[in-house]
């Protein structure tokens, strides 16, 4: 009897794993999806923890851009476009928590369902999502919008398109999609490109499309009329279809939001002193602390709120192109460094208020740790031992000056790189061994209201530090539409710098530094930095089984970007600064990431909107 009974046994185990092997089982499908673990609401969650859901709907606000804009197509690459308008138009099948490091939750799909390995995701649709027109959301649509975009549309979508392996539909509501290669982050970001109609834009010209060819969106918002670049109005859509989905309820409160273009920020700064703009974010320390004091502030009818967060620092700064000569030597790269006198123009322009940056995930459990590299972190770089910017693996950190105006061993220490790459001093010029002059310009956009660094004055102050040495710099001032097209073919010296980073890196980082990147138009490599030891990282970060590993990965990433020496960094902002009218009101959580672009005004309601 009892070999009867483990002949059973054996039949039974063996049934098993042949099930097993033939991948029989199948995944369950899920509300949510999260990088690592499990995502932190549960099933039947009302809202995000950061809205309130019982906020009203009305009101009406304005909120102020600088430049202008000549297109209102936010996927494709030809074009300005008013950088707010896909959070309020498009959706896609998933939406993001700003709450938690990544983790996403249904949207246009009720579902999600993901292999083990993560070498495939299914999503299935809600039956009511609908396009703003009332047509429905179809796999067909999910499909086509995927293919479009990672053929004709901006080259961010491009990257995902291309591991991409096979898509398909497995039913009538629901999308497969089968990836390429060892990446986990791949089953996340396949929930989160925006859905467009097949209907409207099969067969035409999808990529130069006129102004007037608006994409058809599912969102909440539609745009209801505009004045090219100057000004565009947004209606909320009464018919919105996801007015009851958990993820929005509490969201997109405002009947109306209007964007109004300005000249520069002193204008637009101007109109919102007048009553003309509802909100604003501050950028300046300096300006904040001593010019929110206008009339409007003292009467109460403005108001200034703070919304600190947990997020890495990013990288602000002056980006070098390390495409061009001298920059492609790292030495180069170092003495500008040294020069850029960070005290003395921190305390010109912040008094002192914000402070430095010191790599790219500072701020973050995610950052490169002081000193030589801990033990898991110099096991992944070794590898490449020989091909590591100096310092990675041994330690590196930023010169830090005394404050004094000088900054004479910054200048000491800049002066001696030059020296080691070639430079040398003569008739009060720096020289390379040929006898040019070193020259070169930095590119800064005028007038910007997203102006995070005060980068004309601080590149001002820099040029005279660097007129010490020799160095013949200018400040070059463009308007923010020559920026946006030079930014995109490479064409500048040093320019101003911007990345803001998350908590959750992952596929992104291929394209702000990866190789491949570094000579694609439109990439957000500036830098143009090449590195073996920078890819391996990232392709390490992707393939991370563990959250100890992906920690490990990233801040061995964090050292080969800061000692790499591309950027020189400035200060950070640990918290956000709003100015908004009184009127203006937000739930009294504040989300992990803190202020955002779906944040303000994405979970804001108007105080009169219920009378």
């Amino acid at each position: 009897m009892a070999l009867n009974f483990f002949q059973k046994l054996r039949g039974v185990v063996a049934l098993s794993s042949l099930i097993l092997a033939t991948g029989f089982v199948q995944a369950e499908p899920m509300h949510g999806i999260s990088m690592y673990g499990e995502p932190a609401l549960p099933p039947d969650f009302v809202s995000l923890p950061y809205t309130n859901p019982n906020a009203p709907k009305g009101g009406a606000i304005t909120l102020g851009n600088t430049g202008g804009f000549d297109s209102l197509n936010p996927f494709v690459r030809k074009g300005t476009v008013p950088w707010q308008l896909q959070f309020f138009t498009h959706e896609s099948l998933m939406g993001r928590s700003w709450d938690e490091p990544f983790t996403l939750y249904g949207l246009l799909a009720e579902s999600v369902e993901v292999s083990d390995a993560r070498d495939w995701v299914e999503f299935t649709l809600r039956p009511e999502a609908a396009f703003s027109d009332g047509t429905p959301v179809t796999v067909e649509d999910v499909l086509f919008s995927y293919e479009l975009l990672g053929t004709e549309g901006h080259p961010r979508y491009s990257g995902l398109y291309t591991q991409i392996d096979k898509m398909e539909a497995t039913g009538p509501r629901s999308v497969r999609f089968s990836f390429k290669g060892d990446n986990r982050e791949l089953a996340l970001l396949a929930g989160m490109r925006p859905i467009l109609s097949k209907a409207q834009w099969e067969g035409r010209d999808f990529a130069n499309a006129p102004l007037a060819e608006i994409p058809l969106g599912t969102g909440p918002y539609t745009v209801s009329s505009f004045d090219a670049g100057r000004r565009v109005t947004l209606t909320r859509n009464p018919d919105y279809w996801g007015a009851d989905v958990p993820f929005r309820r509490g969201t997109h409160n405002f009947d109306q939001i209007t964007l109004d273009f300005y000249g520069d920020a002193n204008v637009l700064f101007e109109a919102f002193k007048a009553g003309e703009i509802s909100a604003g974010r501050e950028f300046n320390a300096e300006l904040w602390a001593t010019q929110y004091n206008f009339p409007a502030v003292q009467r109460g009818e403005v108001i200034k709120s703070t919304f600190p967060h947990r997020k890495p620092s990013g990288m602000t700064g002056f980006v070098m192109n390390t495409r061009r000569a001298p920059f492609d030597d790292w030495r180069v790269r170092d003495a500008l460094i040294h020069a850029f006198n960070f005290e003395f123009i921190n305390e010109t322009l912040t008094g002192g208020a914000l402070p430095r940056i010191t790599s790219y995930f500072s701020n973050s459990d995610l950052a490169m740790r002081t000193g030589p590299a801990e033990p898991d972190v110099a096991a992944l770089l070794t590898p490449s031992a020989e091909d590591l910017p100096n310092g990675a693996l041994e330690g590196y950190a930023l010169p830090v000056s005394d404050g004094s105006a000088r900054n004479r061993a910054g200048i000491r220490k800049a002066m001696a790189q030059l020296e080691a790459s070639g430079y040398s001093a003569a008739d009060g010029k720096m020289r390379g061994p040929d006898g040019t002059a070193l020259a070169f310009s930095i590119l800064v956009s005028k007038g910007s209201a997203q102006d995070f660094s005060n980068s004309e004055k601080a590149a001002e102050l820099y040029v005279r530090a660097l007129e010490r040495l020799g160095i013949d710099a200018k400040v070059e001032l463009v308007d923010s539409a020559q920026v946006v097209e030079r930014l995109s073919t490479f064409d500048f010296d040093i320019t101003t710098f911007r990345r803001a980073l998350s908590l959750s890196p992952g596929t992104e980082q291929r394209f702000y530094w990866g190789s491949d990147a570094a000579m694609q138009d439109g990439s957000r490599n500036m830098m143009g930095v090449q590195s073996a030891a920078i890819d391996a990282m990232i392709d390490t970060m992707l393939s991370a089984r563990a959250a100890e590993d992906f920690t490990s990965a990233t801040r061995a990433l964090d050292r080969l970007l800061t000692a790499g020496r591309y950027v020189i960094p400035i200060w950070q902002f640990n918290e956000g600064l709003i100015a908004h009218r009184a009127t203006m009101k937000y739930p009294d959580k504040i989300p992990l990431y803190g202020d955002g672009p779906n944040y303000m005004p994405e979970v804001w309601w108007h105080e009169d909107a219920t009378q």
